[in-house]
């Protein structure tokens, strides 16, 4: 039987890309925000600016230094601490140590498995902060407005760390968001990410700091910065996926549901993040019941040629490089989950044969390991 691989990235065609790239070789500028750059930052700011508020946009070479310099813009400083979520992808984590900070690893909430305000300030009381990174998990979109009055009530720092919510994350009036291009995306380039922000002053420091720190205005460096600037041929990428964005937007977002709607009939007892249905979302992550393990899971599955991953497990505090940093007292959740959550197969190419071979693979493992269970303890299985 033919292996099922864990998801297949979906990027514009080169026919779709070609006109770009005959620009290109037009203007001979391939770096250095050139005209493919502007044109692409400026669609990305249409897309995310609403009628009540202005986005600015800075594209990246990727989010990971999208993250950092947005700290270092923020007046993070060497020591400084930075919450970020326990279950979030190690990146989240090593922007902050790169940027000089200190993580402070918090637990997560039990519905949406992401960092809330209301956690972030229970943090607060316990550890002090000069910024926090919640993480739109898995593609959740964060609470833009609870967000909006954590800044504006504790005077802390907000970057969301929305890596896999393009189509899904708002950018709020006091915080900004770092998005992801990466090929595993819904909006996949390559590699790129882009900074979006209300703040223009900040951006405009993001860029300097994207360019080595230079003020091309003065041609000194002002501050130390580094390389992060997106070439022309990504950006020629980029134009082309916006190019198709709401076709593949609604081919996710349908496909997403006919998935979900297969696993509820035929893997029933799955536990489900607590997120918009309509949304756009790059993977698809289940919470298995408690006494189910993960691991053993996906080993069974991996087997059966059904390619699975443990997105974000174990938690960040439980891999040896970050076992030092701080933590919330209480970090209960977020353990819990680790233990529990499955990634899934999803390529919006998969075939409904595949996802159902998934769903009923997947039922028949837990039966089996819920009736041994039953058996090591002595009790009669159904």
């Amino acid at each position: 039987m033919n292996s099922i691989p864990l998801l297949i990235p979906e990027l514009p065609r080169a026919e779709e890309v070609l006109p770009y790239l005959v620009r290109i070789d037009a203007n001979r500028q391939y770096t250095n925000f050139g005209p493919l750059n502007r044109e692409f930052e400026g669609r990305l700011s249409d897309a995310l600016s609403r009628a009540d508020q202005s986005v600015s946009v800075l594209t990246v070479a990727n989010c990971t230094l999208g993250l950092e310099l947005a700290l270092q813009a923020m007046g993070v400083e060497r020591g400084d601490r930075v919450l970020v979520p326990a279950l979030t992808f190690v990146a989240t984590a090593t922007a902050v140590i790169r940027a000089g900070g200190i993580p402070v690893f918090a637990d997560v909430d039990i519905d949406c498995w992401s960092l809330t305000p209301d956690i972030a300030r229970r943090a607060a009381k316990e550890h002090s902060l000069k910024a926090v990174i919640p993480v739109s998990t898995y593609g959740c979109p964060l609470d833009t407005d609870g967000w909006d009055e954590f800044v504006e009530e504790t005077g802390i720092s907000v970057v969301v760390d929305a890596a896999g919510a393009w189509g899904n994350q708002l950018v709020g009036r006091s915080f900004d968001v770092v998005y992801s291009f990466h090929a595993t995306k819904s909006f996949g380039i390559g590699e790129g990410g882009a900074v979006a922000s209300t703040n223009k002053t900040r951006l405009d420091r993001i860029k300097r700091l994207c360019n080595f720190g230079i003020d091309t205005s003065l041609g000194t460096v002002t501050e130390i910065g580094t390389n992060a600037k997106l070439s022309e041929y990504h950006c020629a990428v980029g134009l082309a996926a916006l190019d198709r964005w709401e076709t593949t937007r609604k081919e996710r977002v349908m496909h997403m549901s006919d998935y979900l709607a297969r696993l509820q009939m035929l893997c029933p007892g799955l536990i489900y993040q607590d997120k918009p249905r309509d949304g756009v979302y790059p993977l698809l992550t289940i919470g298995l019941q408690a006494g189910n393990c993960a691991s053993e899971i996906l080993r069974i599955l991996s087997s059966e040629g059904i390619e699975c991953r443990r997105w974000y497990c174990p938690p960040l505090y439980q891999h040896d490089a970050l076992a030092g940093f701080p933590r919330m007292h209480d970090t209960s959740i977020a353990d819990a989950l680790g233990n529990r959550l499955l990634g899934l197969p999803y390529f919006i190419s998969m075939s409904g044969a595949q996802i159902d071979r998934v769903a009923v693979t997947l039922n028949e493992i837990i039966l089996k390991d819920n009736r041994s269970s039953a058996i090591s303890a002595g009790v009669r299985a159904p």
